[in-house]
C-alpha cells in the first residue's frame, strides 16, 4: 500500500517535463497539464508540502462568455477545482495569485464563497490589481497579501445593460451591494462604514465614484493583511500548513 508521501511523488511527478515528454500511462501528469492550459493554475512542492498555484486574472466570467480578446477567468473552471483542491488529500493548501480587473458579481462572490470555506490553508496575493469584485476574492482566503506596487478600486455595483428607471431597480442594486460589503467585512479588518465611505467616494474617480487603494493604504483601511512578495506569501502558506497538520 501506498504513504501518503508516495501518492503526492506521483501527483507532482514531473511538473516541468518538456513539451512532448508526457507519459501516456499517468493521467495526472495530463490533468497537470490541463489545468495549466484550462485554469492557470499549476501545483508547486517545498519538502512534503503540496500547495495548488490557482490564478485569478482579466475577468471573472459569469453566465455569459466574453469575446475571445478578453483574458477571463472562469467560473465553471475555478469552482470544482477549488472542491477538488479542498477535498483531495495530496494538496495541503491553496495559494491565489490575483490580477484582475473584476467582472460578473454573482460569480466572483460563488467563488470567494467556496475560498472563504475551505479548510485548509489558503492565502491570497494582488499583483497588479484586484479591482471590483476582486476584492471579496483577495479577502476570501485566511491570509491576504498585496505587492507594493499593486492597487485595488473599491466602487459600487455598476451595470452596463439596459437599466429600468424604478425603485425596484435601485432596490436590487442596494441588496447586492449589501451582500459585497458584508463580505469583504467579515473576511477582513475594515468596518462596514469605512467600506461604504470608500466605494461612495465623489472626489478621486473622474468618472465613477470609488477609491483607487495602492498596496500600503489597502493594508492600512483594514482591507488587506499584510504588504509581500510572492516569497512571503509562500513562506507564510508553508507555515499554516505546518500549524493546520500539527492541530489534525
Amino acid at each position: 500500500m501506498k504513504n501518503k508521501n508516495s501518492e503526492k511523488d506521483d501527483y507532482v511527478k514531473n511538473p516541468c517535463q518538456e513539451e512532448g515528454s508526457l507519459e501516456n500511462d499517468n493521467p495526472l501528469d495530463e490533468q497537470h497539464t490541463d489545468q495549466i492550459e484550462n485554469t492557470g493554475s499549476v501545483l508547486a512542492v517545498r519538502d512534503d508540502k503540496v500547495i495548488h498555484c490557482l490564478t485569478v486574472i482579466g475577468q471573472i466570467e459569469g453566465h455569459y462568455i466574453l469575446p475571445q480578446n478578453n483574458k477571463t477567468t472562469k467560473y465553471e473552471h475555478v469552482i470544482p477545482l477549488l472542491v477538488s483542491i479542498e477535498e483531495d488529500p495530496r494538496v495541503d493548501g491553496l495559494l491565489i495569485l490575483l490580477n484582475t480587473v473584476g467582472g460578473d458579481v454573482e460569480a466572483g462572490l460563488a467563488i470567494a464563497e467556496l475560498i472563504s470555506g475551505m479548510k485548509k490553508p489558503t492565502v491570497s496575493i494582488v499583483l497588479g490589481g484586484g479591482h471590483s469584485i476582486g476584492i471579496p476574492l483577495a479577502v476570501a482566503a485566511k491570509r491576504s497579501f498585496i505587492a507594493k506596487s499593486a492597487s485595488m478600486t473599491a466602487h459600487p455595483v455598476r451595470s452596463t445593460g439596459l437599466t429600468i428607471g424604478v425603485p425596484q431597480t435601485f432596490e436590487y442594486y442596494q441588496r447586492m451591494q449589501d451582500r459585497i460589503t458584508n463580505f469583504v467585512v467579515d473576511n477582513s479588518n475594515i468596518t462596514k462604514e469605512h467600506y461604504t465611505n470608500l466605494i461612495m467616494n465623489t472626489g478621486e474617480l473622474v468618472m465613477d465614484i470609488g477609491t483607487i487603494l495602492d498596496g500600503q493604504r489597502a493594508v492600512d483601511v483594514g482591507l488587506i493583511d499584510s504588504v509581500g512578495t510572492l516569497s512571503e506569501a509562500t513562506d507564510c502558506l508553508y507555515s499554516m500548513i505546518d500549524e493546520y497538520k500539527s492541530n489534525q
